[in-house]
């Protein structure tokens, strides 16, 4: 089926301008949200994959539209996978990244294991409740002091692996072309944009 519309499950705007950036090749009009005064549902699950698909099914229901939304986050390996689904609710209740860094930071003192990964869970949903949902993961270490503004989150703490930029500091075509979120999206492509 043909999507030429989608709503942005979503009220980040630096979610909504990196999805809107990975779509427009495929000529996707996208609405995020805010703009249709849609209210995000409680993220109630356990997972990434069924928060995004929770996420997506209430806002496709209530647009009448295909909807996409995004469920990512940090996962730091010596801090058993956390902040994980509570990336954004380590932020506080400003979205303070600077505050979530810091608190990353200091929950580490004392390891030395700084591994980490982003994780993406992509659900695409139809006003009917059919859902797909996608997954990407990029590997990578946590560096500070934070370096970088491009980006949003926890980007400016986060160097993937073989690399010497954290994605703070990259230029977004470079970050779209390694992250989470590129690896979920290539996965959506290939099976709903591709002819």
């Amino acid at each position: 089926m043909r999507i030429s519309k989608l709503v942005i499950a979503s009220h980040n705007p630096g979610k909504l301008r990196e999805i809107d950036d990975l779509l427009r090749p495929y000529g996707v009009a996208t609405v995020g949200a805010a703009a249709l005064g849609l209210v995000e549902p409680e993220e109630t699950c356990a997972t990434f994959a069924e928060n995004a698909a929770l996420k997506a099914r209430a806002a496709a229901g209530v647009a009448r539209l295909p909807a996409l939304s995004d469920d990512s986050g940090l996962a730091v390996a010596a801090l058993g996978g956390e902040p994980g689904i509570y990336s954004a609710r380590w932020a506080g209740p400003k979205k303070d990244f600077q505050i979530a860094m810091r608190k990353v930071e200091d929950a580490l003192q004392g390891k030395s294991d700084r591994r980490a990964a982003f994780v993406c869970a992509l659900a695409l949903a139809w006003p009917d409740g059919e859902c797909e949902v996608f997954e990407g993961r990029v590997e990578g270490t946590l560096v500070w002091p934070p370096r970088g503004a491009a980006g949003f989150g926890y980007d400016p703490m986060f160097m993937p692996e073989g690399g010497t930029l954290t994605f703070g500091e990259m230029a977004p075509a470079a970050k779209h072309a390694i992250s989470h979120r590129a690896r979920a999206f290539a996965k959506l492509i290939a099976a709903r944009f591709k002819p």
